[in-house]
């Protein structure tokens, strides 16, 4: 073991894709760990190419508890020391290798990381990319929230009032070799990596694409771990456009490298580490049934609503673009108009009223019917969360909070996809200039959202098993955790 004033950091990765022949696979999946010991204290970070820890998708709810119990077991590392994040990458299907081989191949690389310890310096640092994300809920003039999603359609323009709160921040945890060659990049982004390209290939996503472009750039063998952020309600501001094909790598490119100009700035030095792993209680949601109530009697009005339209799509179109091109005189040239005005007639402008009448008409249809699948989307959505709480048989759902201080960097986690009101809080409230939010952290607990925003309507408090007094409690014990970092 290294003497007091030692850090010791190894590294190592493993490829945990799929071996399916069937899927297309662009990039490989990694988990990569990163082992520190300061001769007290021994830690592991866990990064891994997945969508979550436990719950949903292709890592099971015993992987966690697992994974801990042999790190502990075979490498002396307590359990409790020990952070695994997902960075929530979405290609569509399995994506991972099966569940033993996962687990396997994992702690594989916790295992190696451990053996090959080298002393290392450590320094941390910030940056931010502004240009590529954005708060996926936005506020709407009639006070409701409205999710960016592929599910349902953007909302009418004139119908937006604002964007919601976005946190820009990269934060970088730098440790270099003794003889100042750098060793290894932990960076910090809320993001939200979705479907990366057309046709949903295997990838890890712009996040991969900016560890690749950081490793390459540093070469000597340097291994850059992505820790997402409080990234519920972010997407990437291209997330919905149909005029391209999707495409990771100008996203992560620039991740990369805006993470790589605030590195080079970092200076390192000693560090110690601490860890304070405990659990809270979160409350689980009791509101659906009042929910799904209005939802439905929304959609009952909005169905009446439909009623009394004379046109088809046939013969819309072809009348919306002539009403369009020429608002003053859609029906004819203006002599037409004028000829009539003359013979003190307007049985064109009657006409014309008339048709304009039924455009709006088939407009407020088009408009009811994006709604109405907003709605059949939220009303399922919701029925599955009320289903996964009622078989629960549990008021409250046990989460997992870590503090982990690796000299002033602080990283603090949440099992939750935690929305960026919630991160802003808890940064702005710690004591520590440098501290980083690793949500989607040791476990999984769907949306995260505040409070404020249960009655908005969007869609992370509709996917969503937490009720809204989660948010006091859980930030009420990170910064109870932060104050004794």
């Amino acid at each position: 073991m290294p003497d007091q004033s030692t850090l010791l950091a190894g590294h190592a990765k493993s490829d945990i894709t799929t071996s399916d022949p069937a899927r297309v696979i662009h990039d490989p999946l990694l988990a990569k760990a990163l082992v520190l010991s300061d001769g007290e204290t021994t830690l592991a970070i866990v990064a891994m190419d997945v969508v979550a820890i436990g719950m949903i998708f292709d890592v099971p709810d015993d992987f966690l508890p697992r994974l801990r119990a042999r790190i502990e077991a075979d490498l002396g590392i307590p359990g409790s020391h020990v952070l695994v994040n997902a960075s929530h990458t979405h290609p569509p299907g399995r994506i991972l290798c099966e569940n033993e081989e996962l687990l396997a191949r994992v702690f594989d690389a916790v295992k190696r990381a451990s053996e090959a310890m080298v002393p290392v310096t450590v320094g941390v640092g910030s940056g931010a990319d502004k240009r590529w994300t954005i708060n996926r809920t936005l506020r709407m003039k009639n006070g409701t929230g409205w999710t960016i999603r592929h599910a349902n359609p953007c909302p009418p323009d004139g119908a937006v009032d604002h964007l919601g709160l976005l946190d820009s921040e990269i934060g970088i945890l730098r440790l270099d070799r003794e003889d100042g060659r750098p060793f290894a990049v932990v960076y910090n982004f809320a993001c939200h990596p979705l479907y990366a390209f057309n046709g949903g290939p295997i990838s890890a996503n712009y996040p991969g694409v900016a560890s690749q472009v950081i490793e390459d750039r540093l070469g000597e063998d340097t291994m850059a771990l992505f820790l997402q952020g409080a990234g519920g309600d972010v997407c990437d501001v291209l997330y919905k456009d149909v005029h391209h094909p999707r495409d990771i790598r100008p996203f992560g490119m620039m991740l990369g490298l805006n993470t790589l100009q605030a590195w080079a700035d970092i200076v390192t030095g000693g560090a110690k580490l601490k860890v304070i792993t405990e659990t809270v209680e979160l409350p689980r949601r009791t509101d659906v049934p009042e929910r799904l109530a209005a939802l439905e009697q929304e959609q009952a009005e909005l169905l009446a609503s439909l009623r009394g339209m004379s046109l088809n799509f046939r013969a819309f179109l072809p009348l919306y673009l002539k009403h369009l091109m020429n608002p003053d005189f859609p029906a004819d040239y203006s002599y037409r108009y004028l000829q009539e005005e003359a013979a003190r007639r307007s049985d064109l402008r009657q006409m014309d009223a008339d048709n304009q009448g039924n455009l709006n008409k088939y407009l407020h249809n088009i408009r009811v019917m994006e709604r109405l699948a907003h709605i059949q989307d939220d009303i399922g959505t919701l029925k599955g969360h009320h289903a996964f709480n009622v078989q629960s048989g549990e008021e409250t759902f046990t989460a997992e909070v870590m503090g982990m201080r690796i000299g002033e960097c602080v990283f603090i986690t949440c099992p939750a996809e935690v929305l960026t009101e919630v991160g802003l809080n808890i940064k702005r409230n710690s004591p520590h200039e440098y501290t980083f939010m690793a949500a989607f952290s040791n476990g999984y607990a769907h949306y995260g959202p505040p409070a404020g925003d249960y009655p908005l309507g969007g869609y992370e408090v509709t996917e969503c098993f937490l009720g809204a007094g989660w948010q006091e409690i859980y930030e009420a014990k990170a910064a109870e955790i932060l104050g004794r970092l």
